[in-house]
Order: structure tokens, then C-alpha cells, then sequence
């Protein structure tokens, strides 16, 4: 893919900061694409996988070493987080974190055994997910976060048994809204359980309090019990769209930058790279495609166009 043209680029001294003026803190890497899950509103599950040409073990720490560059002469610290399926978490947690890592995030759709085993189309993921959980607090990679994509029909009946397992367990369990991210066709707006329905159902059986913000550009809104250790958060992409204060950009397990989920279009960091791009290259070419981030994204409008890659291939 060309480079971006040398007039979109910001002065040389200047970090991670879009053309809307926000500051880009958090760098979402995909290591792989090869799930082993193959959860309904993910993967169709109707045709073989089609795989992108991963990174190599060369390739992926000079991306790394660059991005991390730039984020920590803007004076932020590195932070290394993971989000997992959380299948083989209970043997490798404390690999993890005597290699460095610091939280965990693991992808849990359902509290009950047939559900999630429904959602997943694995056997045994269940209990192999919840042995994860165990492992990462015993590690010390607490508090553990909880991810689950709610879909009505699906597993909306697991909002309020999330939240006593939130309670019961001490995670964080963020509930979020469906967005048009999977390989088929099966996202409808009639299918998004709003963050609105999910606070009410919730206060009506158990005392939640709002919770400020971690940091300005945080995804989730936040709430805890007043009774009880554990915490409720909610990402609402489609009804609450939160654009206005995102951090992120993403890259892909083939080495290509995404600036927003919903891109439609993708800058091929790893080909500027095989190129031959020296150091300084790289950390303009970086600057030059921040610049472009998108202002938001364009879910329910009018002509919107699902990006040409699932989540599966962008990462979370």
C-alpha cells in the first residue's frame, strides 16, 4: 500500500495526535487470527477460515519497539494488557505475569454451562474458561475483566447471573452492545441490548452506584454495588457511541494499522518495513496515518459499509 502523502504529516516533535486533536494512548495488537472458538456472532461456522499471512517473529518487535516508542515519549507508561478467550489461561496466567503482563481481559458470553458451550460451538470451554478466571486472580492479574457480547435472543438472559458473578467473584464484568463486526449477516439493530436496558434490569435486583471514569477516554461506563466487591461495565459502540474521546488505533496479526474498527481502509505498516523503511520512516509513516484517524464511525446510518474484515481478523 503507498504511503500517505508527507503533507498530512504533523510537525516532527509532535506524539500521537489525530487531526481532531486526540491523543493516542492504547495500541491494540492481534496477535493471531486463528481462534479456536467459533462463536456465533464471530465466525459463520459455514465455511473454511480464511486466514491472513501472520507477522514474523522478526517482523512484529520492530512494530512493537516503534509504537511503544512513540507512546512513551508522549509520557505515558507502557501498560501491557491481554484479551483472551481464556481457554489456555490456566496453565499459561502465571507465565503471563512473570513475563510482564500486567491485567487480563477473558471473553465470557454466558455464566451457565449450555449457553456459553451454545455461543462457542466448543465442548469443554466452559469450565476451561472459568479455570482460566481462577488462575489469573491466584496469579495476581486481578482485577480479572470479564467481556460479554450481549445479543438478544441469544444470551441477553445472562445479564443479571453476570451480575452476581461480579459480585461473587470480584471481576469486572463489561457487558457489550453488538456491533456489525461478524463474517455474516446477522447483525440487526433489533439485536443490540442497550447499555439503558442493562442498567435498569440490573438496579432492579441488586444496588448499583455509578462510577467516574478511570481516564477521559475510557469505553465503558462503570458502576459498582454498594453492598458487595465486584463491578458492572458497559460499552455501548451503537446507542452511546463514545468517538469523540477514543485512543485507540489497532494492529492487525499481518502487521497492518487500523485507525478505527470500522475503517475501511487499512495502511500496511509491515510492507513499509520489507521495504526497508529505517526507524525514522516508520515513526513518520506512524504519524502521518494517526493524522488520519477517523472522526467516528458510522453504525445504523444511511450507507454505512461493514470494513472488508471481521473482528476475528482486526482483534478487539
Amino acid at each position: 500500500m503507498a504511503s500517505l502523502p508527507h503533507s498530512a504529516a504533523p510537525a516532527a516533535d509532535q506524539h500521537l495526535v489525530d487531526s481532531h486533536g486526540r491523543v493516542i494512548r492504547d495500541l491494540r495488537v492481534s496477535i493471531t487470527d486463528r481462534c479456536n472458538y467459533k462463536c456465533v456472532y464471530c465466525r459463520t461456522g459455514e465455511h473454511g477460515a480464511q486466514y491472513a499471512e501472520l507477522a514474523t517473529e522478526d517482523d512484529l518487535p520492530a512494530i512493537l519497539q516503534q509504537l511503544s516508542t512513540l507512546r512513551t515519549t508522549a509520557g505515558q507508561p507502557l501498560d501491557l494488557a491481554l484479551t483472551t478467550n481464556g481457554h489456555l489461561l490456566s496453565d499459561l496466567a502465571p507465565v503471563l505475569k512473570a513475563s510482564g503482563l500486567h491485567r487480563i481481559t477473558v471473553s465470557m458470553d454466558a455464566v451457565d454451562q449450555p449457553t456459553f458451550e451454545r455461543i462457542t460451538r466448543v465442548p469443554g470451554s466452559h469450565s476451561a474458561v472459568l479455570a482460566g478466571i481462577r488462575a489469573a486472580q491466584i496469579a495476581g492479574l486481578g482485577p480479572v475483566k470479564i467481556n460479554c457480547v450481549l445479543l438478544r435472543g441469544f444470551n441477553d438472559d445472562q445479564v443479571e447471573p453476570f451480575a452476581h458473578f461480579a459480585r461473587q467473584h470480584n471481576v469486572i464484568v463489561r457487558f457489550i452492545e453488538f456491533m456489525p463486526l461478524e463474517e455474516g449477516r446477522l447483525w440487526t439493530p433489533e439485536i443490540v441490548v442497550p447499555l439503558t436496558e442493562i442498567v435498569s434490569r440490573i438496579q432492579a435486583i441488586l444496588p448499583l452506584v455509578p462510577l467516574a471514569a478511570n481516564n477521559p477516554s475510557e469505553t465503558a461506563r462503570r458502576y459498582g454495588f454498594s453492598d458487595a466487591p465486584g463491578e458492572i461495565g458497559i460499552i455501548a459502540p451503537v446507542t452511546q457511541a463514545f468517538c469523540g474521546a477514543c485512543s485507540r488505533v489497532r494492529l492487525t496479526s499481518d502487521g497492518k494499522v487500523r485507525t478505527c474498527l470500522f475503517s475501511l481502509r487499512e495502511h500496511d505498516l509491515i510492507g513499509q518495513l520489507r521495504l526497508g523503511a529505517t526507524d525514522d520512516d516508520l515513526r513518520q509513516y506512524l504519524l502521518r496515518v494517526v493524522h488520519t484517524k477517523e472522526a467516528r464511525h458510522h453504525i445504523g446510518e444511511p450507507g454505512f459499509h461493514k470494513p472488508n474484515r471481521s473482528m476475528v481478523h482486526i482483534g478487539g
